[in-house]
């Protein structure tokens, strides 16, 4: 009876094990994954917008209709990406994927607080060569680590009302998504103090 038991248990466990992996393999080794898929109609580093969700014809499953969407497809090889988004009247958001689907950060305009979603994208290794500055690494700057080289970034804007789609749209048409061509500022050194006046001769 125990071995019975032993057998269905390490059965289970093995079942389960093969369903991990098989679950967390299948976007490596899906070749029509969304990076694949997007890659003829998108342009590299940046803002693509997607067509509008239609009944059987949509370029990225589980669209929603109310939403505008676009796409960037970044490549941080050639160094780090400027994300610019204008908010929209009713809902923005953007967020972040690797190269193999999985997401890695998201935020809205809620949670910025602002008119536009601005934030610089880069690897690890971009942001650690970033000079120890208070200018560059203030905290107005908002500068994500992404754990690949290249990747999907969504933005999503929502309309309301059918008529407000044209809106949604063009704040999305706003939006840019380029490589940082210029380096950052690089830390100032403070001048060196005057020399001390000379001594006061004696009469």
């Amino acid at each position: 009876m125990i071995r019975i038991v032993f057998t269905i248990l390490a059965g289970v466990l093995l079942g389960g094990i093969v369903h991990l992996v098989s679950v967390l393999a299948l976007p490596r080794i899906a070749s029509q994954d969304a990076y694949s898929r997007l890659t003829p109609a998108t342009k590299l580093n940046a803002v693509t917008q997607l067509p509008l969700a239609e009944p059987g014809n949509s370029p990225m499953p589980f669209m929603d209709p109310a939403f505008a969407m676009a796409i960037c497809r970044y490549d941080l090889s050639g160094g780090p990406i400027k994300l610019t988004v204008p908010v929209s009247q009713a809902y923005t958001s953007v967020s972040f994927y690797t190269r193999n689907e999985v997401a890695y950060y998201a935020i809205n305009d809620r949670s910025a607080g602002k008119k536009v979603i601005e934030l610089d994208l880069m690897t690890e290794a971009q942001h650690n060569e970033l000079p120890e500055d208070e200018e560059v690494t203030a905290a107005d700057r908002l500068i994500i680590d992404s754990p690949t080289t290249t990747g999907l970034i969504l933005l999503k804007a929502l309309a309301p009302e059918p008529g407000l789609m044209p809106q949604a749209q063009a704040s999305l048409a706003a939006a840019s998504c380029k490589v940082q061509t210029e380096p950052p500022p690089a830390k100032q050194e403070a001048p060196p103090p005057p020399p001390p006046p000379p001594p006061a001769r004696k009469r």
